[in-house]
């Protein structure tokens, strides 16, 4: 059986998050998604965690499911930690998603971190403390605590950005790199990006959502095979990658945005509108051509700055991936209308009635199934995400890039089209 997971998103008492990332809210809209396991993210929280505990109920061994409810859709108990600290004369901030066994292991560890800061300010709670130190804390009050340095590329906030992250994983978790296992690739980097690091090729590469809102539940997840599931096999098939194995679950790919959709896949400077590749960014020695301040040096810089291998590398034992386009996206670019638009919405909803779920739609319903039961440009813009081939504008310095299916003439055709009627 399939099982799809997304182990790392945000509740409602998140920063810039949606009221509706409640337990109820996230659980249909997984199921919406085609997801099967979720993470419950911001289990710091003394709030949430009550939710968690008064809302759900144990289900497969360190899995959970909502209490009165049918839904085959599973919690994990999963939260990002922002750790900014000082370390080797440089400010760092780098975030972490922790995955618990169960809700015991979890209170243990809220109340050593809550010596540290205060956990009821966010959702995410930023702490004074080096994030060797968040790990040694985790594994002395479980050793089934699992620790995935998130989003490792981003500018600003992770193991490698390029505002406060380090050159390499052994710079930062010293002694305690031995127990982290995998790295969380982040919205603007896809796994053949990351295969250009040789010192990557021993962690297991995963996806994850990092949704603030239902909609936007598994944009990035992970795919896994298997007869059973549950805390300890979920976490075992992660460790193992791609290697063979005999385990009941095994991990069999990831699920990313392409890497221009990101908002920090290219450099640039936000507040002057400019975009740029990393060798121009190289001519300019990161200095923004309208203003003169620094730019934002991008994922795609960074990682050519840590390679050592060329474009196009696939190590040993590396899982597939599948680059895809949100459906709204796809429905909203076909029809050259916007993911807001009511007829977008209409749309979607026929889709998800006809064909269970929204992965179902994005990988394997056959194409002529598609033109049967939706407008025949939306089926091609499906396909056409399938198969790579889009139009790519990538994102820089926090801007969103866009990834479209259908070219400026197709639409200008389809909109004369539409007028004549």
């Amino acid at each position: 059986m399939r099982y799809i997971a997304d182990f790392h998103i945000h509740s409602k008492y998140s920063r810039a998050t949606s009221r509706d990332m409640d337990l109820e809210h996230i659980g249909e809209g997984a199921k919406i998604k085609g997801i099967q396991i979720v993470g419950t993210g911001d289990f710091t929280h003394p709030e949430w965690l009550n939710e968690i505990k008064n809302k759900l109920e144990p289900a497969e061994k360190g899995l959970f499911k909502l209490k009165n409810s049918d839904s085959s859709v599973r919690f994990i108990l999963s939260s990002e930690i922002s750790c900014i600290y000082s370390k080797k004369n440089k400010v760092r901030k780098i975030h972490n998603v922790l995955f618990a066994p169960n809700i015991e292991s979890v209170e243990k560890f809220n109340t050593q971190l809550g010596w540290v800061g205060n956990l009821k300010s966010d959702g995410r709670p930023i702490l004074g403390i080096d994030a060797k130190e968040l790990v040694k804390i985790a594994l002395n009050v479980s050793k089934d605590f699992f620790i995935v340095p998130a989003h490792i590329w981003t500018p600003w906030f992770s193991l490698f950005g390029s505002k406060s992250g380090f050159d390499s994983l052994e710079d930062c978790f010293e002694e305690y790199s031995d127990n982290i296992f995998a790295l969380e690739t982040g919205l603007s980097s896809d796994p053949a990006m990351n295969w250009m690091v040789s010192s990557l090729d021993k962690y297991t590469l995963i996806s994850n959502s990092d949704a603030h809102s239902p909609a936007k539940l598994g944009r990035e997840a992970n795919i896994f095979e298997g007869s059973e599931i549950d805390y300890f096999k979920i976490i075992e098939a992660i460790k193992k990658g791609g290697k063979e194995n005999e385990l009941p679950l095994e991990m069999k790919a990831t699920i990313e945005f392409f890497p221009e959709e990101g908002k920090y896949h290219y450099d640039g400077h936000r507040i002057c509108n400019v975009c740029l590749e990393p060798k121009e960014t190289k001519k300019l020695k990161g200095i923004c051509p309208k203003c003169g301040r620094p730019l934002t040096v991008g994922v795609l810089y960074r990682v050519t700055e840590l390679a050592d291998r060329e474009q196009g590398f696939k190590p040993e034992n590396s899982l597939p991936f599948y680059n895809l386009v949100p459906l709204e996206e796809i429905i909203a670019d076909s029809l050259g209308l916007t993911t807001i638009s009511q007829r977008v919405k209409n749309e979607y909803d026929i889709l998800i009635k006809n064909f269970n779920n929204e992965f179902s739609v994005l990988l394997d319903i056959p194409e002529q199934d598609l033109i049967e039961k939706t407008d025949h440009r939306i089926a091609k813009g499906i396909i056409s995400a399938r198969q790579g081939k889009v139009v790519k504008e990538p994102g820089y310095d926090g801007v969103f890039g866009k990834i479209k299916v259908s070219s400026n003439n197709e639409k200008k055709k389809t909109k004369k089209q539409e007028n004549l009627f």
